[in-house]
């Protein structure tokens, strides 16, 4: 094929830069890990796994304490720590939820629900 074209020099359409990987060197190589922990996520529709693998995880969550990390807890304290923690000024949003809080805090203490 290289030689009946007339178009660029015959280095063109040789494939010197296209080697096979040899057979001894794939069987040398190091797999990928497989079936690595949460490489399924709970609520994908392309997720290939069976009904009941399905069924048997929503079990298995039902009976887990739900996880939340420590700065959700912190947020929801004072919507403005998370941010203060990591040395930056809170959002616009958090001081507005911060000022609200303090407002129902003070609305239900008046009201003698919360002391």
């Amino acid at each position: 094929m290289s030689g009946t074209s007339s178009v660029g020099g015959p280095g063109v359409y040789e494939a010197g830069d296209q080697r096979n990987v040899k057979n001894s060197e794939i069987n040398d190589a190091e797999r990928y890990k497989e079936g690595q922990p949460n490489s399924h996520l709970a609520n994908d529709s392309k997720d290939e796994r069976s009904i009941a693998n399905k069924l048997a995880r929503e079990e298995k969550r039902q009976n887990e304490p739900d996880q939340i990390s420590q700065e959700a807890k912190d947020s929801q304290i004072d919507p403005t720590l998370p941010a203060k923690k990591h040395g930056n000024e809170p959002s616009k949003g958090a001081k507005i939820d911060a000022e609200i809080q303090q407002e129902e805090e003070e609305m239900l203490r008046k009201k003698g629900i919360k002391k």
